[in-house]
């Protein structure tokens, strides 16, 4: 009986690793599937016997995991890494023999999602913990592949958590949202970090999970009948204008659902959350999505104190792109539009993922160097100037709880996102103030800080900056010695370690 189920997954399996290549040819018809392919035949043989929690075959893990970097439309090494991720730690193979076997790509990736695979969170601030996580950073840094092979492996793991025991369903779980998603959200990878925290909530917060899990079914109810009224109405109207688009309906995934409820000005009334269900308009060209922002205005007006972002002229730091205006619906509730094109759609979701996928589509003619370079397409690489940071980090703070808090409570925080007078964005963590924006525009610029204005009024100097602030600095005609003060309300690694910096040269 047990040879019968093992045959029947062995031959399951076979379909799926199948599926893979069809996925694979999709995107990259030249892609090297002899090399693939003897990837594959690796991993079963290093895998050979081993069993997951579940009971399924082990190998089942790392193709699951090449089946979600196909999806993201990887290349031909990072699926081949998929493949072969934890042959190294659980399979007995050794980075050489995946060197020998393959090739040094492949087996830097393969090394580089071993060293990330150590970064366990338990709870502690131990030194091993930290010392693994300036490992991760340092991986991450000589190749950002590493993190999205690991992402992509997360994703699978998450996805079989059930199997595990409590406490290790607890610990991973919290580890994917503290790390992970954090990690999947800097890299513009709003879908994958939507998807990490759906799946980490109910082990983290079991109660709050089910409550808003029960109440959110009513609102999504409440909100399907009238999204469906305006998509048709849209539809109509941008065929008759000659536009096509796709439109689509999006619910606002439960744990992003949960952390707006729960903001003080909120409280857990529905009514002021009005992306529960969200419409998506998707066209081909970036003069198109102005044109639909026209057409949906022209049947619905837009919500005065809330208005339109427009991420299109001005991209998020992460490179995130799309145009928001929330409306006055159907029946007087207020609902939010998104429109952005196919391609930033793609980017938006998958981050820098994409990238590879558009440097493919470059190789192939269809997109110009100019195109890809400018960050039209893909990722900038200045948009991944923090992976550098924490590198750089990693070699200069030395102390391990001050490098966790400046993971932690820095690059990994929440993000918010403010403009400078003359319109260039910064990304800055939650309670960033004028003088942490100071230090973000140019280190310099903190030695000259004398006043600060918001939206054009001045404020002090600990003010806590919020999304869309204009923020200005009064500078002061010669060097100004930093205050002891700004210590205690400054959040950014930068300006903390400036700071001190200038105090022990001037004390």
């Amino acid at each position: 009986m047990k040879i019968c189920r093992d045959m029947k997954k062995s031959k399951e399996l076979e379909k799926e690793y199948e599926e893979l290549k069809r996925k694979i040819r999709l995107y990259n018809e030249k892609c090297d599937f002899a090399l693939v392919d003897k990837a594959w035949e690796f991993a079963k043989l290093a895998h050979h016997d081993q069993k997951r929690k579940s009971g399924d075959p082990f190998i089942a893990h790392p193709l699951a995991t090449s089946l979600t970097l196909a999806d993201w439309k990887m290349d031909t090494s990072s699926i081949v890494a998929g493949l072969l991720h934890d042959a190294v730690e659980w399979g007995g193979a050794t980075n050489e023999d995946i060197e020998k076997e393959f090739n040094k790509e492949v087996a830097n990736l393969v090394e580089g999602v071993t060293q990330v695979s150590y970064a366990k969170l338990k709870g502690t601030r131990k030194e091993w913990f930290v010392e693994n996580l300036r490992k991760m950073f340092l991986a991450m840094a000589k190749d950002i592949r590493v993190v999205v092979i690991k992402l992509a492996e997360r994703l699978d793991n998450m996805r079989t958590l059930s199997f595990l025991s409590k406490a290790r369903q607890k610990r991973m779980a919290r580890e994917t949202l503290e790390v992970f998603a954090p990690l999947a959200d800097r890299l513009a990878m709003g879908e994958v970090k939507s998807q990490l925290e759906d799946l980490a909530f109910e082990y983290v917060f079991p109660r709050e999970y089910e409550k808003v899990k029960k109440q959110v079914t009513v609102q999504y109810k409440k909100a399907e009948k009238d999204i469906k009224k305006m998509r048709q109405t849209i539809l109509k109207q941008l065929a008759k204008e000659g536009v096509k688009a796709n439109i689509q309906a999006r619910k606002k995934h439960l744990y992003s659902l949960w952390r707006k409820l729960e903001r003080p000005e909120k409280q857990w009334n529905f009514d002021k959350i009005h992306d529960i269900i969200a419409l998506r308009i998707l066209v081909d060209n970036t003069t198109q999505c102005y044109t639909a922002l026209g057409t949906v205005h022209s049947f619905y007006k837009p919500a005065p104190s809330i208005g339109v972002r427009d991420y299109i002229a001005q991209p998020k730091p992460n490179g995130y792109r799309s145009i928001h205006t929330n409306i006055i619906g159907p029946n007087k509730g207020i609902a939010e539009v998104q429109i952005r094109t196919h391609a930033m759609h793609e980017e938006n979701e998958f981050g820098v993922a994409a990238h590879w996928h558009l440097s493919l589509l470059k190789s192939k003619g269809k997109l110009t160097s100019k195109q890809v370079d400018e960050g039209r397409f893909g990722v900038e690489k200045s948009k991944l100037k923090w992976v550098k940071e924490l590198a750089k980090w990693q070699k200069e703070i030395v102390d391990s709880e001050e490098f966790f808090k400046a993971v932690r409570f820095d690059a990994l925080s929440e993000r918010i996102y403010v403009f400078s007078p003359k319109g260039d964005v910064y990304d800055l963590p939650l309670n960033a103030t004028p003088v942490d924006f100071a230090y973000a525009v140019h280190t310099g610029l903190g030695n000259y800080i004398q006043r600060a204005k918001v939206n054009g009024k001045l404020v002090a100097l600990k003010k806590k900056l919020r999304s869309g602030d204009v923020v200005e600095i009064i500078k002061s005609k010669n060097v100004k010695k930093p205050s002891h003060s700004w210590i205690d309300f400054v959040v950014t690694t930068t300006a903390k370690r400036k700071i001190k910096t200038q105090l022990r040269l001037t004390d």
